[in-house]
């Protein structure tokens, strides 16, 4: 089972801020680091996004419709639908973090790598998280504002300001600025991927240094964070249903039907850690905290359906090899007599 380094990373960050939660002037410094962090973050993102690869990937329009439809309709309706829950299996704060976690954009890295181990379509993934991201962008924070009401931030023209200072600005200027900066954000890769996970970090430590003087854990008791995790491995499991037989149904290749299974049906940890960090603000600790749970579930079940498609595409070579081989030793056969 592949436990994911970065979720240790982030699990002793979160311990850092339960040990030593930053307060004060320090808090506020932490707090102006972090916005800092997200804009670099998104500025990354847009610079790194080819908006070529993007529009060549429209020809495969149905597939990426079908994943964005899991992704910002099907995924926000059954976080709706866990409503129902609160407050015997979830608290409220607990729903609201689960809400926003189902409005998160798909997975990139994951997605493609996932989908290159079951010998998917790697180039429709590619286009289908790039597509996810770049939709994410503006959807995320409005899907937020509508269905988390308050706890959002709302519609309020400071949250909407926000959004536009701290996610939207830098993304257009990476995009803007892609001819200039692409080719060292290409080179650089490694370093910047430290830049973009270092930073992750620190909107972690901050949220979570903002929840322990609020008092976060007196909130969210073992027996919630079970409950939390059965709902989630719930969800999960109907999307990667709905995202396998639904592709069957639209008649999509099997190559296509794995790229759909695994672009529909996951989160995007990196994107939706800042974006909490801009929309909940002090209250981002509860919200992320489904997210990382989830993350780390998505990685542990999809490496083991990943692994099995292929072991399914090998049986399926195998066995034609003996056909052909047949087909030989009696031809030479034949040929003897």
């Amino acid at each position: 089972m592949p436990i994911d380094p970065y979720i240790l990373l982030l699990l002793g960050t979160v311990g850092l801020a339960a040990l030593l939660p930053a307060r004060g002037s320090a808090a506020e410094v932490a707090s102006g680091a972090s916005t800092a962090a997200v804009a670099l973050l998104f500025f990354l993102y847009g610079a790194r996004l080819s908006t070529r690869e993007a529009l060549d990937g429209l020809r495969h329009w149905r597939l990426h419709v079908t994943v964005l439809a899991c992704t910002f309709l099907v995924f926000p309706l059954l976080g709706l639908a866990a409503r129902g829950l609160v407050p015997v299996i979830l608290t409220h704060p607990l729903h609201q973090g689960l809400l926003f976690l189902t409005l998160v954009p798909s997975t990139v890295q994951s997605s493609i790598a996932f989908t290159s181990m079951a010998r998917g379509n790697v180039p429709a993934a590619i286009c289908a998280g790039s597509f996810s991201s770049l939709v994410g962008i503006v959807a995320t924070p409005l899907l937020a504002a509508c269905l988390l009401g308050g706890s959002g931030g709302g519609f309020s023209a400071e949250s909407l300001l926000k959004i536009v200072l701290h996610l939207l600005v830098p993304f257009l200027a990476g995009q803007v600025l892609r001819p200039w900066v692409g080719g060292f954000v290409t080179r650089h890769k490694q370093v910047l991927g430290l830049v973009d996970r270092g930073s992750i970090l620190l909107v972690v430590y901050t949220a979570f240094s903002a929840g322990m003087v609020q008092g976060i854990w007196h909130q969210v008791s073992p027996a919630r964070l079970g409950g939390l995790a059965v709902v989630e491995a719930v969800i999960l499991t109907v999307m990667l249903v709905i995202t396998w037989y639904g592709g069957k149904a639209l008649r999509f290749g099997r190559a296509d039907r794995i790229a759909l299974q695994f672009a529909g049906s996951k989160k995007s940890l990196a994107a939706g850690l800042p974006m909490a960090s801009v929309l909940f603000g002090a209250q981002a600790a509860l919200a992320v905290l489904p997210l990382m749970l989830f993350h780390q579930m998505q990685l542990i079940v999809c490496a083991v359906i990943a692994k099995r498609r292929a072991r399914e595409a090998a049986a399926e070579v195998t066995a034609s090899q003996p056909a052909a081989t047949t087909g030989t030793v009696v031809g030479t056969g034949t040929r003897s007599g």
